[in-house]
């Protein structure tokens, strides 16, 4: 199974070959926003490669939300098109699921004596993260939520469960979530090079979505920003 991955839920642009799960290819941009710029070319290089190794693409999977709003919009936009030109399903990816293969791929079992939970963060602006909650095996036991951070967040969980704090919301929150069973991994974002297992996963299950229809999670409204330095 040869699948096109593609993440842009924050300001990471990546995308990935995988071959049976496996990485064989990937391109990376960790500059900031500038997945409008790096998406095409990386997608080009990566078809060209295939083109040269006669390697068909079977699906497109696309890292679909939460995460941020212009973002979400670029890769969804592509992987639509990609799906269109190239005859394809599309395959969407729980991006938090993302992070979780992360933590699975680069971190050694735990020796915690309580059941370990994950929870991936994505930064939602000020005390607010996007999260969910899920045990070693990836499975979601908590919804995926807009949540504001305090000394009580958790709490209930924590007193039964370690958990394990990760992505670009959990930095935030280190000073504020202090139980004894919280522990924080640094340096963890969704990356296309991580999709490769679940994508399979979901193409197996045949968890395709509808191209035409199809809108990325964003779990909440777009909001606009209002420029201070107003214009007469």
């Amino acid at each position: 199974m040869i699948i096109l991955n593609i993440e842009t839920s924050t300001t990471v642009c990546s995308v990935a070959i995988t071959q049976d799960g496996k990485r064989i290819a990937e391109r990376m941009n960790a500059d900031g926003q500038n997945h409008a710029k790096c998406l095409p070319v990386f997608i080009q290089e990566l078809l060209d490669e295939c083109k040269q190794k006669a390697l068909h693409i079977d699906t497109v999977a696309l890292s679909q939300g939460p995460g941020s709003y212009t973002g979400l919009r670029i890769g969804t936009a592509t992987a639509k098109g990609l799906c269109y030109g190239l005859n394809v399903p599309l395959l969407p990816i729980d991006t938090l699921q993302i992070m979780c293969q992360a933590v699975k791929h680069q971190s050694s079992s735990s020796n915690a004596q309580l059941p370990m939970l994950l929870c991936p963060m994505i930064d939602a602006r000020r005390m607010e993260v996007y999260c969910a909650l899920y045990n070693i095996e990836g499975n979601r036991i908590r919804e995926v939520e807009a949540k504001v951070i305090d000394e009580m967040a958790f709490l209930d969980v924590l007193d039964e469960h370690e958990i394990y704090f990760f992505g670009d919301g959990s930095a935030k929150c280190k000073t504020v979530i202090t139980h004894p069973h919280a522990h924080f991994i640094d340096d963890i974002i969704p990356l296309a090079t991580y999709m490769g297992i679940p994508a399979e996963q979901a193409y197996q299950a045949q968890q395709f979505a509808d191209v035409a229809y199809f809108d990325p999670f964003y779990l909440k409204e777009y909001q606009a920003t209002v420029s201070k330095n107003k214009i007469f």
